[in-house]
């Protein structure tokens, strides 16, 4: 095999996981190759998987773009702001969404070439003997390497009740794509994609119901923090139905006719557009050959050692493959430890501070445990809260929806879990995150100095709070 097919390093897929992989390869000073199939809007690859082109990046585009909107339309009649003659061009913000991509995507480009990465557009096939079969189009060819990452991600999961046909009906890369506002919305699936595509359209004037199978809503959450998004929600307008199972969903000409049954029956109701949005799978479809048998779950993630090996030598698969919160930065950690494990140093991931985030309005943010679950374990805790509406700083932006919750240990004060509903929750739950990686405690927090006026201020007076010394709210 000649000098240009074989790599130190193969990562098969490009997206949060692999393009981050194969960067930190390629510092390592290890021959690195990348290879990834995604095809952009215009036709031409386009690294960045899911989350640069369809998820996180575009979605993000979307509700900023929303919620400026919103915003104009009834939020700043408080500041003395009063808007006449608003309108929302859909052609313009889908297009800025699209810019707003392919900076990105190009982006990772230009890593790529700095960082001397050789980049295959095509699907990527484990072969034997540490092998990658690379087809583009109806041209095949072979690479090989000394160690192989897995990094395809995932895909949305299909329903049989209500098949998708990219018009009507469709998944959540086609919500992001409405030519114009829908009248009526429902979406199916109450989780965070359900939540935030929903969200979009319904500040830009769908009416939308949301249609979750289960009873509780939001059950990764803390109980409290679930309750409060539940009620703000449905006070902007969003139907949630909560033990709403889909049974059939019809397109019937420019309509979409839903039924589901719920505690009360069954019920049909008429539709401009739906979307499916009930979760993600991994995608191992065509990704190993026969003769490479790679271990999977019983729920189809790829099986991993603790330093994400699978039962191949030197084959290693990360993010969405395996177990564990899909998210994007949760892959591009184990993207960057892979590539030291496979330079031969001993890198560690903290899995209880991976931090989670919701992008709706208010936003939904935390780290650690919830009090559900350490209550069902019996752990002794402390609790800490407090409300936006009693910072200074959130009563000046007009935005004093929510509250910061710690958890703390009753024996120790070590901070188990933080949890934010309010204004700009997805960057302030940064502070507790770091708080929690160096295993701070409450009292670590509330002697920590905040700027004032700001938002911050309501991490370390719930901080505060945890041993009822709060200074801006009655204590217990």
């Amino acid at each position: 095999m000649s000098s240009d097919t074989k790599f130190d390093v193969v990562i098969i897929g490009g997206g949060p996981g692999g393009y981050v992989a194969a960067i930190r390869c390629a510092q390592l000073g290890l021959k690195t190759a990348c290879i990834d199939d995604f095809t952009g809007k215009d036709q031409k690859p386009s690294l960045g998987g899911t989350c640069l082109n369809v998820g996180c990046i575009p979605s993000k585009a979307l509700l900023e773009s929303s919620h400026h909107y919103a915003q104009l339309n009834h939020g700043l009649e408080n500041h003395g702001i009063t808007v006449t003659g608003l309108k929302i061009d859909v052609a313009a913000m889908i297009k800025n969404k699209d810019d707003i991509v392919g900076r990105l995507t190009g982006g990772i480009g230009g890593l790529f070439k700095a960082n001397k990465i050789t980049s295959f557009h095509g699907r990527g096939k484990l072969l034997a003997g540490k092998q990658v079969e690379i087809t583009s189009g109806k041209t095949k060819s072979t690479i090989s390497a000394d160690s192989i990452i897995l990094a395809t991600g995932s895909r949305p999961i299909d329903i049989s009740s209500a098949p998708v046909d990219n018009k009507n009906i469709v998944d959540s890369t086609g919500a992001l794509d409405f030519k114009e506002t829908p009248k009526t919305l429902g979406v199916i699936g109450a989780g965070v994609i359900g939540l935030e595509l929903g969200s979009v359209w319904s500040r830009l004037g769908s009416e939308v119901v949301l249609l979750e199978a289960q009873d509780e809503f939001l059950p990764a959450a803390d109980i409290k923090i679930a309750a409060e998004a539940k009620r703000q929600f449905k006070k902007q307008g969003l139907d949630i139905k909560m033990a709403a199972r889909v049974t059939k969903a019809t397109s019937k000409g420019k309509k979409v006719i839903v039924n589901y049954e719920d505690a009360s029956g069954s019920h049909t109701i008429e539709l401009d557009k739906l979307i499916v949005s009930v979760g993600r799978r991994p995608n191992t479809d065509g990704l190993f050959a026969p003769e490479v048998p790679i271990n999977l779950d019983e729920r189809g993630f790829v099986e991993v050692d603790e330093i994400w090996q699978t039962n191949q030598p030197s084959v290693y698969a990360i993010g969405d493959l395996i177990r564990g919160p899909m998210l994007a930065h949760k892959a591009s950690e184990e993207g960057v430890a892979v590539a030291e494990v496979i330079y031969g140093e001993e890198p560690e991931i903290n899995y209880d501070t991976i931090p989670s985030v919701i992008y709706t309005s208010p936003e939904i943010a935390w780290v650690g445990q919830t009090e559900q679950h350490l209550k069902s374990t019996g752990k002794k805790i402390k609790i800490g809260s407090f409300p936006f509406s009693a910072s200074g700083r959130a009563q000046a932006m007009g935005d004093t929806t929510g509250m910061v919750k710690i958890i703390s240990s009753e024996e120790t004060d070590q901070i188990l879990g933080v949890h934010i509903i309010g204004p700009h929750a997805s960057e302030l739950l940064a502070e507790a995150v770091l708080a929690m990686e160096y295993s701070a405690s409450t009292e670590d927090l509330a002697l920590t100095i905040h700027s004032h006026p700001t938002l911050s201020e309501a991490i370390r007076e719930a901080a505060l709070a945890v041993d009822n010394k709060a200074l801006h709210i009655p204590n217990k």
